[in-house]
């Protein structure tokens, strides 16, 4: 990928490294941290060079009559204004420009305060458009943000301080083949989707190679989200169970089952804490009264914990698992939980996934057994 912003924009820190440079400095990081735990060989699951990323957001630069896109500098004390943007998938590519130029274009109703603009696309070319406002959203805005939704082919929706306008959906509608079927996942405006769509095929076909080792059982998932390991997973175990904190992904969760016509998963709104007390038997929960947990028999545990990594509940709960696949965005958290997990389990499998080529940032995986 090339931009002409690269060393002024600081939203791609490793412009000066080739992309095959930065995918081995990324695999070395990580097996350096896994060496004490991991010595075999590590899968590494490239990127797309350019126009990988299916979310994003821009601030707005206000300069006299005209707006701009902008992001943050290299030395993160400024903004930098944007000509281009190559890391965004086509869907946003597309229009973004055409949404820049409406709004300039405006007089005062689409311009007046906006700060920021975030974009939510697929690979089936849906696009949400979220436009932020420090100001109160009246009919006049609605009116010409329905004019954009039907010059830009997309769904656009208003933010300001406890003001959210929808004017048609909040969602789009993803469709991804993954080992050998086509999933249907919707994504809200504000739930966490992954953003680097190509990249996350090869994450949960990675998941679903370790999950076919196990042997069927029942299945358990932590931060879940909207499902999107838990669906194509689920295919290799008897019952799923799994648990999510955020209102939005679970709503969303049980919505993409339903999609999918899958019936072998049960979705709970519980943190990673809450489902600790609840499977060790120290707490009841009224979201679990019609789950009866005695019945699972689980083999099997994925965790897809946010950057801190593991809670020490947690850690200890699933240490008790026959199985674990764990999929970290922060490889340095990941490196500091397996010093308890592997008091218990050995690491079968390693692969890092480059969601945010030319940035340091570094998901990646494992897959640990038991030992016997």
């Amino acid at each position: 990928m090339t931009c002409k912003h690269f060393g002024s924009c600081g939203s791609c820190g490793l412009y000066a490294l080739d992309y095959a440079a930065q995918l081995e400095q990324k695999k070395q990081k990580v097996a350096g941290l896994l060496d004490p735990f991991y010595q075999g060989e590590m899968a590494v699951f490239d990127s797309p060079d350019a126009y990988y990323r299916a979310r994003a957001e821009f601030r707005i630069w206000h300069e006299g009559d005209r707006c701009d896109y902008a992001m943050g500098n290299m030395e993160r004390n400024g903004a930098v204004s944007i000509e281009e943007c190559p890391k965004v998938i086509e869907p946003i590519k597309k229009r973004m420009w055409k949404l820049l130029e409406k709004v300039n274009a405006s007089q005062e109703v689409l311009k007046r305060k906006l700060f920021a603009v975030e974009f939510l696309a697929t690979t089936t070319d849906e696009c949400l458009i979220t436009l932020l406002y420090h100001r109160k959203l009246d009919e006049a805005w609605e009116a010409e943000a329905k004019e954009l939704e039907s010059l830009l082919g997309t769904k656009v929706m208003g933010r300001s301080r406890k003001q959210k306008v929808v004017l048609s959906d909040e969602f789009v509608t993803e469709k991804l083949d993954i080992d050998g079927r086509t999933y249907t996942y919707i994504e809200y405006e504000s739930g966490f989707t992954q953003p680097n769509p190509a990249v996350n095929v090869k994450m949960i076909e990675w998941a679903i190679k370790q999950a076919k080792k196990v042997g069927g059982g029942d299945f358990l998932e932590a931060y879940c989200g909207l499902g999107n390991f838990t669906l194509p997973l689920s295919r290799y175990f008897d019952k799923v169970l799994a648990t999510e904190i955020s209102k939005r992904s679970i709503y969303a969760a049980q919505k993409n089952c339903i999609l999918n016509a899958i019936e072998n998963i049960t979705f709970v709104r519980l943190a990673s804490e809450e489902l600790t007390e609840a499977l060790q038997g120290v707490r009841a929960f009224s979201r679990l009264k019609e789950v009866d947990l005695d019945t699972y028999r689980f083999n099997c545990v994925l965790v897809d914990p946010p950057r801190a990594g593991l809670d020490e509940g947690t850690a200890k709960l699933i240490a008790d698992m026959e199985h674990i696949i764990y999929i970290s965005c922060n490889p340095e958290t990941l490196a500091r939980d397996l010093e308890t997990l592997t008091q218990t389990h050995d690491v079968h499998e390693a692969a890092i996934f480059d969601q945010f080529p030319h940035t340091d940032h570094i998901e990646s995986g494992v897959f640990l057994r038991k030992r016997t």
